[in-house]
C-alpha cells in the first residue's frame, strides 16, 4: 500500500512539475534531497552506533534482564495470556527495553519475535486483543532517551540535542496512555458487538 501512496505522489509531483513547466525546480530538488539524505544518515551513523553499542553492554551485563524482570510485572496485566510464557513476555519486555532506550531500530526483530510468539500463541487466524495492545506498546512508546531524535538534531547543529528529553517523556507518556485507552476501549466495544 505505502508504495503506490509513494509511487502516486512522485507521478503527481511530475506531472505537475510538467503542467507548470518547474521541471528544473522538481530535478533538483530531487538531486539535492537524495544528497541531504544520505548527508543525514552518515551524520546519525556515528550516534545511533554509539547507542546501539551501550545497547549491547547492557544485554551483555545483563542490566537489560533486571530491566525486563522489573517491566515483566506490570507487563503482565496487559498480556495476561502471554504472560504465562516465559519466552513471549521476554521479547515484549525487550521491545519495551529497546524502546524505553530510544533505539527503535534495536526494538524493530524484537518486536516482529514477539508478535510472532503471540500469533503462536493465539493461533493464525485474526488479529487477538494481546496482538494488538502489543503493537499500539511497540508503536507508541515511552522512551527515556530519544536517541534517533536527538542523533538528528546533532547533525543539524543543535548545541544541546538531549534537552528535549522532559518534552519527549510527557509526549511519550501521553501517546502511551491514549493509544492502550483507546486499544482496550475497542476491544471492549468489539466484543460487545460480536454475535
Amino acid at each position: 500500500m505505502m508504495n503506490y501512496l509513494w509511487v502516486s505522489l512522485m507521478a503527481l509531483a511530475c506531472i505537475t512539475a510538467c503542467v507548470t513547466g518547474r521541471t528544473a525546480e522538481v530535478s533538483a530538488a530531487v538531486t539535492g534531497g537524495a544528497e541531504q539524505a544520505v548527508t543525514l544518515c552518515l551524520s546519525i551513523a556515528g550516534l545511533m552506533g554509539l547507542w546501539s553499542g551501550v545497547m549491547e553492554l547492557m544485554q551483555q551485563s545483563g542490566l537489560c534482564e533486571k530491566i525486563t524482570s522489573v517491566l515483566r510485572r506490570p507487563l503482565s496485566l496487559l498480556f495476561c495470556r502471554a504472560s504465562r510464557d516465559r519466552e513471549t513476555m521476554e521479547c515484549i519486555a525487550a521491545n519495551v527495553t529497546a524502546n524505553l532506550l530510544g533505539l527503535s531500530n534495536a526494538a524493530t526483530p524484537i518486536g516482529l519475535r514477539a508478535a510472532d510468539r503471540l500469533y503462536g500463541l493465539y493461533g493464525r487466524r485474526g488479529t487477538p486483543d494481546e496482538v494488538l495492545t502489543f503493537v499500539v506498546l511497540n508503536t507508541t512508546s515511552i522512551q527515556l532517551i530519544p536517541t534517533t531524535v536527538a542523533a538528528v538534531r546533532a547533525s543539524l547543529g543543535a548545541q544541546q540535542p538531549f534537552d528535549i528529553m522532559p518534552a519527549v517523556w510527557g509526549a511519550s507518556i501521553c501517546s502511551v496512555a491514549a493509544g492502550l485507552a483507546a486499544a482496550r476501549l475497542f476491544a471492549h466495544l468489539g466484543k460487545e458487538h460480536e454475535p
